[in-house]
């Protein structure tokens, strides 16, 4: 055997096998070179392709949006710049039937495949060739949104080239984009008839209620429906949409995927589409978080869809009789978390004789009386007054301002928590004036109430009547500390709002308002208890000058409510106000809330309030006083034990409210100064002073025990007495008066105040009538038949009244 220096050589016939070899080794690396640079030249192609096609994602907000209640219910949708109503839609947030009917039905190899099954793309030419017509489809769903994508409609001519575009498309999207996103895209894109797309848009398009509660039958239906939404859609077409449903239950079957009972049950449901129309509730509320929200395709609100629903049908119908260009508001609140569960902004969203479109939940308007429970409540924590604490009702003027009552008649004494329950102004505007406008503004602004002054003017003594502008929503949030322990809130409209709470009143304060008018009577009730089980309502109510805004707001344990009737562009409506057009409504919503037996309780006072009994007209605990110097007792909410007394009056009164002490006679009780001619054996002795403005609507009975007794004959007079007398000049006290037989016309009298250069408040019955000046006459019409009586009360306090009779 030959040998080579390493080795055997090889025989001859081992050599030509060995060149073989090689060149075949040398072939199949210039085929693999060759491959090699063949699918280099094919990545790049397709990358370049790539780049020059890009494929036409949407973009970050490509659909329309939704407004959606705190349960996921469409409150509003948006249609996108297109015109087309596309909802967002994820695999989570849709049935799992469906999920199961579109990808069994149509791409049961989605997860799997490329973009591109090409057992489905030969099966499906294979029976076009034998048949000459289309009987299933070889598109995947990735190609179905490369043909949504490229603007393609099932209808539009299918020809090879455009097949062939679609599946380069669907590996593209492959390529570019997960299973799950492809899926997505489906979702929120698939045609189910003029312009409506996506699952979810269509499942309330049709079905009326979200694609996460579909049935089987509705599941098979929307599954179906993109394959000809013209033809199919069940508004239209039921017949067709029917059976095609049932194609895919029988596929369902057939694969195992449902059973056969399921499928038979699924059938028997029929196919029944709403009018298609687009959700509008909250309208107002949805169109402001839009604009708040620009870029969200879905917006999640805190509002009760079934409680909008429902308050908006009832507030058009409360309203529907009102004239023209009236409006009203409608807002509640869960006290708890401070969310908004209903939002009405005007009566009819769209209502052009209405201005509907004007949101009057967050409209700026007079409140009215509606701050009265903050200064009372703030008084309070100031120790300036309690429950009882003596007020007057009567005419009298703070500088230039001279406030009057919505009805213009006066009630003389009042407590306080009577005043607040009657919503008397002139002792509101007394507490104001001794709180301060500016102090009373910056802490209710604090609150969470702004206000709004006209031209810059700085808070005045107006602003407790509604001299200022304020917001049904902050009203609202603000009533709402009554029932959180003083604690006021911004109302919420999405859960992602801040929670903003700020210190309205100290917990005994807030107690005590809302228990001084939880305590009010509805109207038509004579107490409380009458309501029986209904929920203890804190509520108040106001009117705008000019009868321009009617208000109610109150609040239950639970919920804060709020009402607001008027007319957007400001214009009176005469004989509306608060009591007689918002507070009816207001019940009515209260008693339609949810509620429960706590909800009818009181709630017990905290730990630093406590009821005293005091003692008018001093003010103070009856404990502390002498019987004769309580004239009236009651049950007073006091706050941290402190008593005040009744304030003293201000301006040159005869007298003012407290103690007076002075030495009597002990024979004949009459009064004896430090100068007299004789000597007296006395005695000393004390009365409790009315306030001097209060006298005109005491009892004799009550005048005599709060008079200072008269001077001894032999003593001088110490000035303490009253130094002016009112006489009225040109009618006699128990005068008859009677008109002319046959006239028409009023008896006209010119009267006159004598016995005082101040101002002069004149009141018939008592009712406010007008003002005069010291001996300026007043020249008035009398013509209502019938007993009347006039007083003449001056600044002084120095009064004097006449009776007459009119007859005709």
């Amino acid at each position: 055997m030959n040998e080579g220096v390493n080795g055997p050589l090889p025989q001859a016939g081992e050599g030509g096998a060995i060149r073989v070899a090689l060149r075949l080794r040398h072939g199949i690396r210039g085929c693999l070179h060759w491959l090699r640079w063949g699918a280099v030249a094919l990545l790049s192609t397709l990358l370049l392709l790539d780049l020059m096609f890009p494929p036409q994602l949407p973009k970050a907000r490509d659909t329309s949006t939704l407004v959606v209640s705190r349960d996921g219910t469409p409150l509003r949708a948006f249609a996108d710049a297109e015109g087309v109503w596309r909802y967002p839609a994820t695999p989570e947030s849709v049935s799992p039937l469906y999920i199961e009917a579109l990808l069994n039905y149509e791409d049961r190899w989605f997860w799997r495949h490329p973009g591109v099954n090409p057992v489905a793309l030969l099966r499906a030419a294979g029976q076009m060739a034998t048949s000459g017509r289309t009987v299933s489809g070889g598109s995947t769903l990735t190609m179905q949104v490369a043909r949504i994508l490229d603007r393609e409609r099932a209808g539009a001519t299918r020809t090879p080239w455009r097949k062939l575009v679609q599946i380069l498309r669907a590996l593209q999207l492959e390529a570019h984009l997960d299973k799950r996103q492809i899926l997505i895209l489906y979702l929120e894109r698939a045609p189910f008839g003029g312009t409506i797309e996506g699952v979810e848009a269509a499942s309330w398009a049709y079905l009326g209620k979200p694609a996460s509660q579909l049935s089987r039958a509705e599941a098979a239906l929307l599954a179906v429906l993109p394959q000809s939404p013209s033809r199919r859609r069940p508004d239209r077409h039921p017949g067709a949409a029917q059976a095609a449903r049932d194609k895919v239950l029988e596929r369902m079957a057939d694969l195992g995927v449902w059973t056969r009972e399921e499928v038979e049950d699924a059938r028997i449901e029929p196919v029944v589409a709403r009018q298609l129309q687009p959700p509008m509730i909250a309208s107002l509320l949805a169109q402001r978080l839009r604009s708040a929200h620009p870029k969200h395709a879905r917006i999640s609100t805190t509002i009760d869809a079934n409680l909008q629903r429902t308050l908006e049908e009832r507030v058009s119908a409360y309203f529907s009789n009102l004239p023209e260009r009236t409006s009203a508001a409608l807002l509640v609140v869960d006290n708890e978390t401070m969310e908004a569960r209903a939002y009405v902004g005007s009566v009819t969203f769209g209502d052009k004789a209405r201005l509907g479109h004007v949101d009057m939940v967050r409209a700026w308007r007079s409140p009215g009386s509606t701050l009265k429970p903050f200064l009372y409540g703030m008084a309070i924590d100031d120790g300036m007054i309690h429950s009882e604490s003596l007020l007057v009702d009567a005419p009298q003027t703070f500088g230039d301002y001279r406030p009057g009552n919505f009805g213009e008649a006066f009630n003389g004494p009042v407590s306080a928590a009577q005043s607040l329950r009657l919503s008397l102004n002139v002792p509101a505007v007394d507490l104001l004036d001794r709180v301060g406008p500016g102090r009373f503004a910056a802490r209710i602004d604090h609150a969470g109430i702004p206000l709004r002054f006209p031209d810059s003017a700085k808070p005045n003594l107006a602003l407790i009547l509604g001299g200022t502008g304020a917001r049904l929503e902050d009203l609202v949030g603000t009533y709402a500390g009554f029932n959180r322990n003083g604690i006021a809130g911004r109302v919420r409209y999405t859960p992602e709002d801040p929670r903003i709470d700020r210190r309205m009143l100290s917990p005994g304060a807030a107690w005590i308002v809302r228990e001084i008018l939880e305590t009010n009577p509805r109207p038509g009730e004579l107490e409380q208890f009458d309501r029986g089980a209904r929920p203890r309502v804190a509520w108040k109510t106001g009117t705008s000058y000019g009868f321009r805004d009617a208000w109610a707001v109150g609040g239950t344990r639970r919920y804060t409510v709020g009402v607001w009737v008027g007319r957007p562009d400001g214009t009176p409506l005469p004989g509306q106000y608060g009591a007689l057009t918002a507070l009816p409504l207001l019940f009515e919503v209260v008693d339609s809330l949810p509620r429960g037996a706590r909800d009818a309780m009181p709630l017990p006072p905290p730990r630093n309030v406590a009821e005293v009994e005091v003692c008018w007209p001093l003010g103070i605990a009856a404990a502390d006083l002498p019987a004769s110097l309580c004239q009236r007792r009651m049950k007073a909410w006091t706050l941290d034990g402190a008593i005040p007394p009744t304030f003293a009056e201000r301006g040159a009164r005869l007298w003012s409210a407290g103690r007076e002490s002075f030495d009597v006679d002990v024979r004949s009780g009459e009064r004896v100064t430090a100068v007299c001619s004789l000597q007296h054996e006395t005695r000393r002795e004390q009365i409790a002073r009315w306030p001097a403005l209060a006298t005109p609507w005491l009892s004799n009975e009550t005048r005599r025990a709060s008079t200072l007794p008269r001077v001894a004959a032999d003593c001088m007079h110490d000035g303490r007495e009253a130094s002016e007398e009112l006489r009225i000049d040109g009618l006699n006290d128990g005068a008859t008066l009677v008109t002319a037989p046959g006239s028409e016309h009023a008896i006209r009298l010119s009267l006159r105040a004598l016995g005082t250069e101040r101002k002069v408040q004149w009141l018939l019955d008592g009712k406010w009538i007008a003002e005069t000046s010291g001996s300026q006459p007043l020249v008035r019409d009398f013509g209502e038949p019938g007993e009347h009586a006039l007083t003449a009360l001056a600044d002084s306090g120095a009064w004097t009244r006449i009776r007459f009779t009119v007859l005709e």
